[in-house]
């Protein structure tokens, strides 16, 4: 495995994805903020990880969670401050963790200054020529001005008192920014200096591929059957992102950009051309099945995909978007196109292949993603009052999508009964998100040293990731194997053999096990269970 000091590090690191305001609260207010992060900055150390990305903690009015920004350049002060986001940072690299931050670059918040500048000045001005705002159809302009739908769901477009109308593909109080214009690209090109120079490693793009729309906006009911998108993967972004790369490369230490990138896989290595973007989302693979044909298809494009470009992959089982692995795995049907709440879960089940899925995904050449939570075997929170969810989501679906709040439930650290330690000992507010008492057995203080623990194989799985040469990027040999059962070698010496049949199985010849996902039976390998093997 590279070193993850070296000038590719992003090639093979191990990436924690901190959801702040559900990682840890350090003010008692029952939000997550930066001095919890700082606080609990050695769990990740311990942990194991390379690096840790840092969603959205810009000034933002909240509507989508602080992915609506009012100011790019601050920290909202529900967080913290700027200066302990300068001191978290510089923390965190003491502690040998590089930081990656989210950038949201299709869309800001109605509240950011050039929005309400462009409402103010009124139909034609300059300032609205930054937003996609357009006179309506209708013999009074009171339909939309086209037939685009906002992935929140209804209409992309909201009129104003003005008469026109303005798109945001995502909530109304997020308005696309215009990237025909030089002077939104000028501006995001300097807020990537203001947080490199202030010692950030990398940035996650947010919705990468939706940056630039077709020209004139067309209906998308206009358009040839099979024809891309008018609102995505136009082919003008990658001139974004190449003038991008240039501002990263400048700086020392290998800065690196991963995209958020819900594209085709024919597009996908386009994003990832080198002198694009270094890494983008694996989104295939987090969506696949349990199941050895479904998870060998996806392994094999993926790896093909990447190799004309020369980019690593990456492997990623959940996000603060999906349904957390324990849960879906626990399902009859294990695939993950969207949200569905309600259904049978089987726990004990969905955590045994979930423990499975873990060291698959570390033993696979590139790079790794891991969620908070996902290494303490966190389960969707599917019984949240409808009056405590706060996701957009629900009200915009119009409660056909309960939305994305079971799976940004706070995190729990120690004690027997809410907050478990989330917030300081004697806070007395209320968490945002409620937390189940069945938890108290999946704290990471409940966890630790317990070796049958899902924190104790997230341990030892990242220790030996780091270490074991034959790990990170590189290339991966499939080896004879039975029928439902994935095997391959990394290198000459190290095997990962998954075991996903209704049997148990016997381990390929090995000369020792460097670590197995749950116990094995009888010297067989259970079925839903994993195991690494030393083989030189």
């Amino acid at each position: 495995m590279a070193d993850t000091h070296d000038s590719a590090w992003w090639r093979s690191a191990a990436i924690y994805q901190i959801y702040p305001r559900s990682f840890a609260d350090g003010n008692g207010d029952g939000i997550g903020d930066i001095a919890g992060i700082r606080a609990r900055l050695t769990h990740l150390r311990d942990l194991g990880v390379d690096a840790l990305w840092i969603s959205p903690w810009y000034v933002s009015p909240m509507a989508d969670a602080g992915y609506d920004v009012a100011d790019y350049r601050d920290i909202d002060p529900l967080f913290g401050t700027r200066e302990e986001a300068e001191a978290l940072i510089a923390e965190a690299h003491d502690l040998g963790l590089r930081v990656i931050v989210d950038m949201v670059p299709n869309h800001c918040s109605d509240q950011h200054p050039w929005f309400r500048a462009a409402v103010a000045a009124g139909p034609g001005s300059a300032e609205r020529g930054l937003f996609h705002f357009r006179p309506g159809k209708g013999e009074n302009g009171e339909l939309p001005p086209n037939d685009w739908q906002s992935c929140f769901g209804g209409p992309a477009w909201t009129r104003l008192p003005d008469g026109e109308w303005y798109l945001h593909l995502f909530a109304p109080e997020q308005p696309d920014f215009n990237w025909d214009r030089p002077e939104v690209r000028e501006e995001f090109e300097s807020i990537l200096r203001f947080w490199f120079d202030r010692g950030v490693d990398g940035f996650r793009i947010d919705v990468a591929s939706m940056l630039i729309k077709q020209e004139g906006l067309p209906d998308r009911s206009s358009l040839p059957e099979g024809a891309p998108p008018p609102e995505s993967d136009r082919p003008e972004v990658h001139e974004v992102y190449r003038a991008w790369r240039r501002i990263a490369d400048s700086y020392e230490g290998e800065r690196a950009f991963v995209g958020e990138l819900w594209v085709s896989a024919e597009s996908l290595a386009r994003y990832l051309r080198p002198d694009e973007l270094h890494t983008g989302f694996n989104f295939p693979y987090l969506q696949a099945a349990w199941d050895p044909a479904a998870l060998r298809k996806v392994i094999d494009e993926t790896i093909a995909q990447h190799a004309p470009v020369g980019a690593p992959a990456t492997w990623v089982l959940g996000n603060h978007d999906t349904t957390r692995p324990v849960t879906r795995y626990g399902r009859a049907d294990t695939t993950y196109v969207t949200r569905r709440h309600g259904l049978p879960v089987d726990l004990d089940l969905g955590t045994r292949r979930a423990r499975a899925a873990a060291l698959l995904s570390f033993a696979l050449p590139g790079s790794v993603y891991v969620y908070q939570g996902e290494e303490l075997g966190l389960w969707e929170v599917e019984d949240i009052p409808l009056h405590q969810r706060q996701d957009p989501t629900l009200e915009q679906s119009g409660g056909e999508d309960l939305g994305r709040d079971g799976c940004r439930v706070p995190i729990p650290w120690e004690g027997d009964e809410t907050p478990f330690g989330f917030s300081p000992q004697g806070a007395e507010a209320e968490l945002w998100l409620p937390q189940p008492p069945a938890w108290k057995d999946h704290t990471v203080a409940a966890e630790a040293g317990d070796p049958d623990s899902m924190l104790e194989l997230y341990r030892a799985a990242l220790r030996i990731r780091r270490t074991e040469p034959s790990l990170g990027d590189g290339t991966l040999t499939w080896l004879p194997s039975g029928d439902g059962v994935l095997a391959f070698a990394r290198c000459e010496d190290f095997a990962c053999v998954v075991n996903l049949s209704e049997a148990p199985v016997e381990l390929p010849a090995h000369t020792g096990r460097l670590l197995t996902s749950g116990p094995l039976d009888r010297g067989l390998l259970p079925p839903d269970t994993a195991a690494w093997l030393r083989t030189g």
